[in-house]
């Protein structure tokens, strides 16, 4: 029997590339280069390795110096080898912020093992999103909405039903992200209730100043999740 680490590793490897996009937006699917895919399937073996159905976190669409490097959603070189003890030889460079806030919240609701047992960390639109070789967010034109939301779609679904994740509650990691998840999900009927928290970048450029007040109700509302 398959479990939630198999199917992850095909549906990352097995997404499709999307068939027409606006001018100078392009987009990458890193899973399918063997170093990245050998360190979500490490991740994955070690963190996923079982059917027990989890609470979906859902960012926007993955950055390419994070998952777009390490396979792991919001989870940078450093981070990959320092919280999940999957080393590896990625360079370093700068960490990224919303990694830095998103292994807060994880290491105070118990650490990865803990947390990874009722949370998969994911993204509405699986495959990183560049706009003349910056990330770019598949919200951001009108136009990228209109191309890629039968995809986003797509990517949803096969998600939830075939990931086998909990389906009485999932959350958006960002606001304006939970406004088209609330808008897929009226559309697809996957989820009883949609929990929406600012998104971890958002906080650590905007609203610095208040993180232990921000990793505190993240705490609080995923720790919520767990007991009910």
């Amino acid at each position: 029997m398959s479990t939630l680490a198999d199917r992850l590793l095909r549906f990352l490897t097995t997404f499709p590339l999307p068939q027409a996009l606006p001018a100078g937006v392009e987009a990458l699917s890193p899973f399918r280069e063997p170093a990245v895919r050998e360190l979500l399937t490490r991740f994955a073996d070690k963190f996923y390795a079982d059917n027990q159905p989890r609470v979906a976190l859902l960012g926007i669409n993955p950055g390419r110096l994070g998952m777009g490097r390490t396979g792991v959603a919001f989870t940078d070189p450093s981070a990959l080898a320092e919280h999940c003890g999957i080393a590896n030889d990625l360079p370093r460079g700068r960490p990224e912020t919303s990694t830095q806030f998103v292994y807060k919240f994880i290491n105070a609701l118990g650490g990865p093992a803990e947390f990874y047992q009722h949370f998969f960390v994911s993204s509405l639109y699986p495959l990183v999103l560049l706009k003349n070789g910056l990330n770019y967010n598949y919200y951001d034109s009108s136009a990228l909405i209109k191309a890629l939301w039968p995809d986003i779609q797509l990517s949803l679904r096969q998600q939830v039903e075939e990931l086998g994740l909990r389906r009485d509650v999932a959350v958006s990691l960002g606001k304006r992200n939970g406004e088209f998840l609330k808008r897929l999900n009226a559309e697809l009927g996957l989820f009883q209730k949609i929990v929406v928290l600012d998104h971890p970048r958002y906080l650590m450029q905007y609203k610095s100043r208040d993180e232990a007040t921000n990793v505190a109700k993240y705490v609080e509302t995923l720790g919520g999740l767990i007991s009910e």
